[in-house]
């Protein structure tokens, strides 16, 4: 086979979503990167890592739209892979959306066999055409370490009486991964309780944060005996989940009223007297929630 072909049996395999004919292009030791492996895979990695991406995007295919073949065995190839987000993809739930983005393998063939494979691609337009957000920030600048965070709110509100605050540490990304996986489902779990105000989590490092606002100190304690949170904590306390963590049960010593700025006059009024009004006659808008 000609190295064109034998670059052109390596996509087909990826369209055919048969991780062990990819492995089958490649020689003894090739190897395979791109923007997202981090390193240059091997062997069974490169089918496990194309699993994941067939696990996320069901449908993916790639259109070869160019192909140019240097003498010393070198295929540039430009394709336009597609798909649609059936499946869990970096932890997050699928989105349901298709996405479509560029690229280029060059794909370098000794003999019969694929020598190997360097991927180029955007790696902002797979997540943006997702609804992600993405967000490039230092790891750490003097004394900040940075992170990304999120939240979820139940639309009350009320003035929080207690907090749960949780702070783990993971030993790597895939018990990251797993953790924040855990933390959707028992936020989901949250929501439903009565006592529940809103949630905040964060991410920093190995160390993942959670702030959550309720009712009062017994709806903290009903909301832990969910059936996630106990299946959470079965993890953390056995051999499976985290290098080390804690929570803990806060009770606010004074929370002050929302002060609202009047929109007409630009006095700050006291959300608890002022009954929805500003002195001056003005409405003002609905405070927001305190958490």
């Amino acid at each position: 086979m000609q190295p064109r072909e034998i670059a052109q049996s390596y996509i087909n395999a990826w369209n055919c979503r048969d991780g062990n004919a990819i492995i089958a292009t490649f020689a003894d030791g090739g190897s395979y990167s791109d923007p997202m492996t981090g390193q240059a895979l091997t062997g069974r990695a490169i089918a496990d890592y194309a699993s994941g991406l067939w696990a996320a995007f069901p449908d993916l295919s790639f259109e070869v739209v160019s192909t140019v073949e240097a003498d010393d065995g070198m295929i540039a190839m430009q394709w336009l892979m597609r798909g649609t987000n059936n499946g869990s993809f970096q932890g997050l739930p699928p989105t349901g959306r298709m996405i479509q983005t560029k690229g280029a393998d060059f794909i370098r063939v000794e003999g019969d066999k694929i020598r190997s494979v360097q991927g180029y691609f955007d790696t902002r337009s797979v997540p943006e055409q997702l609804g992600l957000q993405v967000i490039v920030l230092p790891e750490r600048v003097g004394p900040f370490h940075f992170g990304t965070s999120n939240r979820a709110q139940s639309g009350k509100r009320d003035k929080p009486g207690a907090f749960s605050i949780t702070v783990l540490h993971s030993r790597s990304d895939a018990e990251q991964a797993q953790v924040k996986n855990l933390g959707r489902q028992i936020v989901s779990d949250l929501i439903k309780q009565p006592g529940f105000i809103s949630w905040v989590g964060a991410t920093i490092g190995s160390s993942q944060l959670t702030i959550t606002a309720w009712k009062d100190v017994n709806s903290v304690r009903n909301a832990m005996q969910t059936e996630s949170h106990q299946k959470a904590a079965t993890k953390f306390f056995g051999p499976e989940l985290c290098a080390s963590g804690y929570i803990s049960i806060w009770v606010p010593e004074r929370i002050n009223p929302m002060w609202m700025r009047c929109s007409s006059c630009g006095t700050m009024v006291s959300s608890d007297k002022a009954e929805g009004k500003c002195k001056c006659g003005a409405r003002l808008q609905e405070p927001p929630p305190y958490w």
